[in-house]
């Protein structure tokens, strides 16, 4: 019942009944305890065409649950506390980023309890916090394996650390298939594949209106696609990974020998490489070097999409990411254009790249969303949970 409440905003009784089956007397029975909880309130009242008492509409009460979303990536890390209806409702970067998992998962637990407290809502309305992390992941035990961008985390217990500090259940998922789930939670389903952008690519992917997640919910590991042979070597041992040649750092490198950007930027300055990225991106706003290096970005990563688009039938790509905002005023245009003939099925029916609707906290809202899953599919198992 909440579902259909959350998917149609507003519902009548009469309309609830119809939608899921139950009898008049389940669903009056159902909504007063709803009403008494504070999950859904009354919104006012919808006269018929006919004849009869007006209907009382209900929605869901935005304050009665809160959901914190964690968004961990090498090259920012966020919390996001989202309401029942899934608004956030307060959001923050953590300030004491480190290399040390330690130090690191402190300033998560300091800045969760820092958003909540900004937000004003009450903590025992807050019913847990979703992470969304670099995989691989053991989401059974709540393990950060090795991410490749995250040199220091060796099997980090993430989940129950952070379960320890703050007091709150704790579910870890992998940051491409927690931004594929936003998506799905804002309404885009059907299938698609979520092309995340950060530090590190990834695919996350949506089929048939269903997250896939995998024998281990470790699915969309692309980032060792070879786009290009004669590219950087990888720490796989390969060369020209979509991985490695879609990374900040070889994008500064390539800019520098273009003279696009001036040389002696420390390649191992995690802040550095940021600021000197955003560089790159506005500078390619206009025609010359920098707009020729993300350009032949665009064409990699076309590349990668149209293979996974092919293979799977989907329906479009969405790109999101922290670094999906500045490289969209190039990347989307050229993937769509470098698409263009490429879309097997086109025939049969189109195939759309867009960008997410949700902005760069997109991996923050769909770890809240793990959370609140919970309250609208009662029947959902949350793996790795604490």
């Amino acid at each position: 019942m909440l579902d259909a409440i959350r998917r149609s905003e507003q519902l009548s009784r009469v309309e609830l009944a119809e939608a899921t089956g139950l009898s008049g007397q389940a669903i009056s029975n159902i909504v007063r305890r709803l009403l008494d909880a504070g999950l859904v309130r009354e919104a006012g009242r919808l006269r018929g065409a006919g004849i009869g008492k007006p209907r009382t509409l209900l929605e869901l009460e935005p304050t009665g649950q809160y959901a914190v979303g964690v968004h961990l990536d090498p090259s920012v890390v966020t919390v996001v506390l989202l309401d029942l209806t899934g608004e956030v409702v307060a959001r923050r970067p953590v300030d004491q980023y480190a290399d040390d998992p330690g130090v690191l998962i402190d300033g998560i637990a300091k800045t969760i309890e820092e958003v909540i407290a900004a937000s004003g809502a009450p903590r025992d309305r807050v019913t847990g916090v979703g992470i969304a992390a670099p995989g691989p992941i053991d989401v059974e035990r709540g393990v950060v394996v090795d991410p490749p961008n995250l040199s220091t985390w060796h099997l980090v217990p993430l989940r129950d650390a952070l379960s320890e500090r703050t007091g709150l259940p704790i579910v870890l998922d992998k940051d491409v298939t927690a931004a594929a789930s936003a998506e799905k939670w804002a309404g885009q389903g059907g299938s698609f594949v979520f092309f995340y952008l950060g530090t590190g690519v990834g695919a996350g992917l949506v089929i048939g209106d269903e997250v896939v997640r995998g024998s281990s919910s470790n699915v969309g590991e692309i980032g060792h696609v070879i786009v290009d042979p004669g590219g950087p070597l990888c720490y796989c041992g390969r060369r020209g990974c979509v991985g490695e040649a879609s990374q900040p750092r070889y994008l500064v490198e390539q800019a520098m020998r273009a003279e696009v950007l001036a040389e002696g930027i420390d390649l191992d300055d995690r802040l550095a490489v940021e600021a000197a990225f955003a560089e790159l991106c506005a500078q390619a706003a206009g025609p010359g070097a920098a707009r020729d290096i993300l350009t032949t970005l665009a064409e990699r990563i076309a590349k990668v999409v149209e293979d996974i688009a092919n293979l799977l039938d989907l329906e479009r790509v969405v790109f999101g990411g922290p670094h999906w905002e500045q490289l969209a005023p190039v990347l989307q245009d050229r993937v769509r254009t470098a698409l263009e003939g490429r879309f097997l099925l086109a025939a049969v029916h189109p195939f759309d790249v867009t960008g997410t609707a949700l902005g760069a906290d997109v991996g923050a809202i769909g770890a809240a969303s793990l959370i609140l899953d919970r309250t609208f599919s009662p029947n959902q198992s949350l793996v790795g949970e604490r």
